[in-house]
């Protein structure tokens, strides 16, 4: 059975129809309610008037037995005080009929109306014999009076009074019965309504809960199959990336060795023929001028671009492999870097550097991070100034350039450019981190932390 209304449950939830329905349902509850609350509301009024009108007709009755009663004070006793209550009386019993006259009026009741009238009728003969009896003590007569009074149409007239005042009563009662009854018929029904959408609401309840426990449940299949494909794409992640940072220490490992090689060939092949060249040069030179003054010039010449062929020479070889820093270490070198670059942009460059403590790897790292940003400086940004500054920070080294030029979206920085890549992976071969800040017209700051030698080797250790 529960299959089943699952099965029809999902097929409703699935279809077009399912919200339309709801809402169907929903305004079939609510019209059931209002039309419940509608007809209870009016049989409530209905019975509240009865009751009004059963309450004025005992009201009427009392006020009717009231004037009699101040009527047989005054015959007794003679004494006007008595005609006041008879008066008061009177005057109230005219009062309750208009009201009742209304009342039924309200409830659409001809029949009640006619009974009404027929209470009327007694109730009007019944004031005219205590007007006529009091009217005869006043004049004088209260032998006639009394006499009157005797002769039983009062008493025959109340007794009218009574009976279909009791009349009235009772058909109220009966009324107020049967209303009653409908109004809890009413209530009945509407409480069957909203029990049996209880019932249904509940056993909606049940099955969305039961739906929402599965579908939870595939929810939670699925997010652990989704967290294990991550987990497995993490991990493969972390590999290549391990092997990408590897490669690229590997690549910048190599090249920095083909420049070193490239820097000895240069210096003891190169070298060793333009120092030749030079010597013998300088050997033939004198016979040349005796043989030849005119080759002067030419020999002049031809010495000169033997020394601009040495400076060359020294200048690339110290572009592969900076001598400085393998004899006066990474503070002198840049300092020499700095200068020159200076020199050449003819562009105040600042320096402030603290001793730091860094392996050989990582100083030929500082060292490419440097001049490859001097390098972008002098071709991009059109600085004023430029600072470079080495600061340690405890078991850190911070190092930053930094200038004063045009700057650029550090945020849209394209993938076309390699430097800032390979300065990034040679800072984190080393173990360390590459910070880049600049916006269009601020400048541009480029700083990396490498670990010093002592933290290096600590991380460098194997954890037990």
């Amino acid at each position: 059975m529960l299959a089943t209304l699952n099965h029809w449950f999902a097929r409703l939830r699935r279809s077009a129809l399912a919200f339309p329905l709801a809402v169907l349902v929903a305004g079939l509850m609510v019209g059931i309610s209002e039309l419940a609350y509608q007809q209870a509301d009016s049989q409530l009024r209905r019975l509240a008037v009865r009751g009004q009108v059963r309450l004025e007709v005992g009201n009427v009755v009392r006020r009717v037995t009231d004037a009699e009663s101040g009527q047989r004070g005054y015959l007794l006793t003679a004494q006007d005080e008595y005609l006041k209550p008879y008066q008061s009386a009177s005057r109230d019993v005219r009062l309750g009929i208009d009201k009742l006259q209304a009342l039924y009026a309200e409830l659409s009741d001809e029949a009640g109306l006619q009974r009404l009238k027929l209470l009327s009728g007694h109730i009007v003969t019944k004031l005219s014999e205590l007007d006529e009896v009091i009217s005869i003590q006043v004049n004088g007569q209260p032998k006639k009076a009394s006499e009157l009074m005797l002769t039983g149409i009062g008493r025959d007239q109340m007794d009218g009074i009574r009976i279909v005042a009791n009349e009235l009563v009772q058909e109220q009662n009966q009324s107020i019965v049967i209303g009653l009854g409908a109004v809890f018929d009413t209530f009945l029904l509407n409480r069957v309504g909203i029990a049996s959408m209880t019932a249904i609401s509940l056993l909606v309840l049940a099955m969305f809960l039961r739906q929402s426990s599965l579908l939870d449940r595939q929810r939670r299949v699925q997010q652990d199959l989704v967290r294990a494909e991550r987990d497995r794409l993490e991990q493969e992640v972390r590999a290549r990336t391990a092997e990408l940072t590897q490669l690229a220490r590997h690549l910048e490992t190599a090249r920095e060795d083909e420049r070193a090689r490239l820097a000895r060939d240069l210096h003891d092949e190169l070298g060793a023929l333009l120092t030749a060249a030079k010597l013998d040069v300088a050997r033939v030179r004198p016979r040349l001028l005796q043989a030849a003054p005119d080759l002067g010039p030419r020999l002049v010449h031809l010495v000169e671009t033997l020394n601009s062929g040495i400076a060359l020479k020294r200048r690339i070889i110290e572009d592969l492999r900076p001598s400085t820093l393998d004899n006066l270490g990474l503070v002198a070198s840049l300092e020499v870097l700095c200068r020159e670059f200076g020199e050449r942009l003819s562009v105040p460059v600042h320096t402030s550097f603290e001793p730091v403590q860094l392996t050989s790897s990582a100083d030929l790292t500082v060292f490419r991070m440097v001049q490859e940003a001097l390098n972008n400086i002098a071709k991009h940004a059109q600085p004023k100034q430029v600072w470079v500054t080495i600061e340690a920070l405890g078991d850190e080294a911070c190092i930053t350039v930094r200038d004063d030029g045009s700057g650029f979206d550090a945020g849209r920085v394209g993938t076309g450019g390699h430097g800032l890549v390979g300065m990034r992976y040679r800072v984190q071969a080393e173990l360390g981190q590459l910070h880049l800040r600049s916006h269009p017209g601020e400048g541009t700051s480029l700083s990396a932390v490498l670990p010093q030698t002592p933290a290096a080797a600590a991380s460098a250790e194997p954890h037990l």
